[in-house]
């Protein structure tokens, strides 16, 4: 069946194209830095949002029609399967994301659950190796369910941390099964909302434990890929523990957890923890732990995680930015963790949703590679560095000199307003626009 009848595979037509079922920037086999795009970008399909989000929201019931044509939840699981192969062999995308409960919901008892989700990895494997697309990383959904409202391994209940670790136990084996490279732990609800009924200490603990029985596992049954944490400061719980890429890399040094995680980035998150999406990106990156993002955009305007399609360039620019100085991805890539918006209702509103990311995404990494062959924001960071490189800098770096070495160069120089140079941020911010609008 095919359920996207009166849609083709999208081409690409280029920057001058009108046509809304087209890519402009986006062009998945043109080689550009010694690869495809397809491989520098690996675009994927969120299960969640794309099959199952039917733009229900805390004010009202869905707009969108996400049944695929089946009341039963085992016809209906498979039914997503095979939209969803439509979709991303129409777009050219060559992975998908997943939390086991999107694959199939639960059934009353874990073992029920359980056997039902491995008929429908069995009838995705069959679609891999009937199309070769490929599973980017794999979840467990221990967020929604009721057992789980005061957390999956953070909660007080040891009941639910053995259900918890369970699930992910298969969620795991399932990652495995489909050829997943990546595992991630979001904290969907490991936070809390008062100090006044809870034991931070313990909870920050049985997390790691858990975390570190995850890693294990995953090891014994032939996991080889990365496993995530996904930083998020908010929502549902209002102190959630994985706030954002620093305090994540705090909790993994802290538990000896650092060499076993990476992170994966969503841009959504970054601004709801006031920051910016490069800046969570290259902290990620120069501590070493960079690994997939997490592809989306939120509204300045609200405060909440929104969840839209990236659309703004300059993000996109300095995302990929970031990528390319990180080496690119390795097990990662760039999974649309987006919606559309709850009045994009239509079929066709999927399409338009994904054509519009994936463009931005390829316009920004047109331009990032531009920005780098340039070569004036590199030279200027190294020129603002320069003192590092020799006298009393060098001697600092390596390690040659004393407190009182420093007191007596400083007394000796005198004052430094001499050595100052300006930041020039407007010049470089100018170098940006004349780059990325000279594409």
């Amino acid at each position: 069946m095919e359920f996207f009848s009166n849609i083709g595979k999208i081409p690409y037509e280029g920057k001058d194209s009108t046509n809304p079922l087209a890519f402009k920037y986006y062009n998945p086999d043109e080689v550009i830095a010694g690869k495809p795009m397809r491989e520098h970008l690996k675009f994927a399909l969120s299960w969640w949002h794309t099959m199952g989000g039917d733009g229900t929201d805390m004010f009202g019931c869905g707009t969108a029609d996400k049944t695929w044509g089946e009341s039963a939840p085992e016809a209906r699981a498979k039914a997503k399967v095979d939209a969803a192969f439509e979709i991303m062999q129409k777009l050219s995308i060559d992975y998908f994301c997943f939390h086991d409960r999107d694959l199939s919901p639960e059934y009353g008892s874990l073992a029920a659950s359980n056997a039902e989700l491995d008929k429908v990895t069995d009838y995705i494997k069959a679609k891999q190796d009937e199309t070769g697309l490929k599973c980017l990383w794999g979840t467990a959904k221990c967020f929604d369910h009721p057992r789980f409202m005061h957390g999956a391994g953070t909660s007080p209940s040891a009941d639910v941390f053995a259900f918890s670790a369970a699930q992910i136990k298969k969620a795991l084996e399932s990652t495995v099964k489909l050829g997943g490279t990546g595992y991630v732990f979001w904290g969907g609800r490991e936070g809390y909302e008062t100090l006044l009924n809870t034991n931070m200490g313990i909870e920050l603990d049985n997390m790691a434990r858990l975390m570190r029985l995850a890693v294990d596992y995953g090891r014994k049954i032939g996991f080889k890929g990365d496993f995530y944490i996904e930083p998020k400061p908010k929502e549902p719980t209002k102190h959630q523990y994985d706030f954002d890429t620093a305090t994540v890399l705090g909790f993994l040094r802290k538990y000896g957890l650092d060499k076993d995680f990476k992170m994966n980035i969503e841009a959504n998150h970054a601004t709801l923890a006031q920051h910016t999406f490069q800046h969570e990106l290259a902290t990620a990156r120069v501590n070493g732990v960079f690994g997939s993002i997490d592809a989306n955009q939120g509204d300045p305007l609200l405060g909440w995680d929104t969840d839209q399609f990236p659309t703004n360039v300059y993000d996109t620019t300095m995302c990929m930015y970031e990528v390319i100085k990180a080496g690119g991805f390795t097990n990662g890539g760039l999974n649309f963790d987006a919606k559309a918006r709850r009045g994009s209702f239509t079929p066709e509103d999927i399409f338009y949703s994904y054509i519009a990311g994936m463009d931005a995404f390829a316009l920004g990494f047109r331009a990032a590679l531009k920005l780098i062959e340039d070569g004036r924001i590199d030279k200027f960071i190294e020129d603002r560095y320069a003192s590092w490189n020799t006298g009393i800098g060098k001697d600092i770096v390596d390690g040659k000199v004393t407190m009182e070495d420093l007191e007596k160069y400083a007394l000796s120089k005198g004052e430094v307003t001499d050595s100052l140079s300006s930041g020039r941020q407007e010049m470089l911010e100018s170098i940006v626009n004349n780059v990325l609008f000279s594409l």
